[in-house]
């Protein structure tokens, strides 16, 4: 697949490909019954099988690139994202979709704060004011979801929204953690690590857990393989392929329409109609986001 992005697709038609599969995320985890833990393992699993093919032959002679430091960053770094991809599934099982997809989607605001406190980069005051005005619409975002969520029984959108968060700053780190080694190293090397490094720590809290990791039928079976092929391969894959050939600001404004493709999906396949204040903290949040992440300090 990356082989015919390479030699035919523009990097930007691949993008819009990326952010319509990433949009479908949401909607998937949604319709499954499965743990969210067990759910974002086997769609980590099933992508990283997908990946193995590329990585053992075209790319075979990039994994020398690898030294020690670098095998650890790349599992710390897949650690991150088992953590990221279990905190964003959980959430949406306690609060909407819009409110989940857009506050996951705030990881621009973390790497700006990170990349200014550890990579020493300044933040400047575009980036600040972005950071504010996000900030803002987060919290009446949260309101919103609260007060609408006040009497749907087992509605916890606080709570919900919290994990979000959790893990848009997981987001955050794994873009930080893997900034410096995805300079040096090829995208179907560096992801195959990075899953495989995700899987095993999903696997290893499933089995600390005592989640059931067999005897799902033949449709969560399916749900497992969509997230795998649509989110996993088309979207966060090609994402990673893309940042050598677009600018990161220019993917991190890309990734914006996620939200709204989510949302936009959730009233058409699951009839979920945000509030008023759920879609005016929303459009909030992404002008915030915009705004961090178009700015240049």
């Amino acid at each position: 697949m990356l082989d015919v992005l390479e030699a035919r697709t523009p990097p930007t038609v691949a993008l819009a490909v990326a952010v319509v599969a990433v949009s479908t995320s949401a909607i998937l985890v949604r319709w499954s019954d499965a743990p969210s833990v067990v759910l974002a393992l086997y769609r980590v699993l099933l992508t990283t099988l997908l990946v193995a093919p590329f990585a053992f032959t075209r790319y075979r002679g990039a994994f020398s690139a690898f030294d020690r430091r670098d095998v650890l960053v790349a599992t710390l770094t897949g650690a991150t994202l088992a953590v990221h991809f279990t905190a964003y599934f959980e959430s949406l099982a306690w609060t909407s979709v819009a409110a989940s997809v857009t506050l996951v989607q705030s990881q621009p605001l973390f790497v700006a704060v990170g990349a200014a406190a550890f990579l020493r980069e300044r933040i400047g005051a575009r980036k600040a004011l972005g950071i504010a005005v996000a900030i803002a619409g987060m919290v009446a975002m949260s309101a919103g979801e609260f007060l609408a969520g006040a009497a749907v029984a087992g509605s916890r959108p606080i709570y919900g929204n919290g994990l979000a968060v959790l893990g848009a700053f997981m987001a955050a780190v794994y873009v930080l953690a893997g900034r410096s080694l995805r300079q040096r190293v090829a995208v179907v090397p560096y992801v195959l690590v990075v899953y495989t490094a995700c899987t095993l720590t999903l696997l290893t809290v499933a089995v600390a857990q005592d989640l059931p990791l067999t005897g799902y039928g033949r449709r969560e079976w399916l749900l497992f393989f969509a997230l795998a092929v649509g989110p996993g391969l088309f979207g966060h894959t090609v994402i990673n392929w893309a940042l050598e050939h677009v600018e990161s600001s220019v993917v991190s404004v890309s990734l914006l329409g996620e939200p709204v493709g989510a949302t936009i999906l959730a009233l058409l396949l699951l009839s979920e109609t945000p509030g008023s204040a759920t879609v005016a903290g929303g459009l909030v949040v992404l002008a915030g986001i915009y705004v961090t992440a178009a700015a240049r300090a």
